[in-house]
């Protein structure tokens, strides 16, 4: 991640978003950084300079409108489709359900969902996406300070490798391959849309462009359900 990107995800974290996080200095994020020095009662230059920078580095938890304004529209929009085989092909790609499964050391620590007395460390995922996720889970841990990861709830495990059907159908769940990881599932419900869950909101954009740049699809992203759910797989 270069100092551009950091500087878009660290505004983006704080609740003024910059849109794509490219290393794109343009109007957008000139217009965020100002409006955070205004907010934060440092000189409005549109510059990153040494206090600007120095206050961009603590927590977010106490900036305007943080976390409760919901994403717009534009704020980061999915890339382009990455390598991973549509979902009604995977079984092509990945092989039988089950098969194929590593280990992926987390870069931060997480907890279990359904019982925040157990760390997780490790999670299990099929080889052919573990390195892809490792990335993924690397520039979540550059972009937000263990306390913004705890507020979006992006050290609550929900789950990854796991055989079992789709809620209310009979294909299997993208779990089944270990291609799908869920996040914080009680405040990001199955049916829960904008702005209602948490992963919906303005401070989560750096959190979905690391993964939608390695391809993975959220579909919370690209249906507006499901926010706690990202997969290695196209719909």
């Amino acid at each position: 991640m270069t100092f551009e990107q950091w500087l878009q995800s660290r505004l983006t974290a704080h609740g003024y978003p910059c849109g794509l996080i490219d290393g794109d200095i343009g109007k957008k994020t000139i217009a965020a950084l100002k409006a955070f020095q205004r907010g934060r009662g440092l000189q409005v230059s549109g510059s990153a300079d040494e206090l600007t920078v120095e206050a961009l580095r603590r927590s977010a938890s106490n900036g305007p409108g943080h976390p409760e304004r919901p994403a717009s529209p534009d704020a980061g929009k999915p890339s382009a489709a990455g390598p991973w085989p549509h979902q009604k092909d995977v079984e092509r790609s990945y092989g039988r359900v089950g098969t194929s499964q590593g280990r992926l050391d987390l870069p931060f620590p997480m907890k279990l969902a359904w019982d925040a007395r157990q760390t997780v460390t490790r999670i299990t995922l099929h080889t052919k996406v573990i390195d892809s996720a490792g990335r993924a889970f690397a520039e979540i841990a550059a972009a937000y300070t263990e306390k913004e990861r705890r507020d979006l709830g992006l050290d609550l495990f929900g789950g990854s490798l796991n055989v079992r059907r789709m809620r209310g159908g009979s294909s299997y769940s993208m779990h089944s391959w270990g291609i799908a990881i869920d996040f914080d599932p009680i405040r990001n419900q199955l049916r829960w849309k904008s702005p209602q869950a948490r992963l919906s909101h303005d401070d989560a954009v750096p959190f979905w462009q690391a993964w939608e740049r390695e391809g993975w699809v959220s579909l919370g992203r690209e249906r507006n359900f499901d926010w706690m759910h990202v997969q290695a797989a196209r719909l």
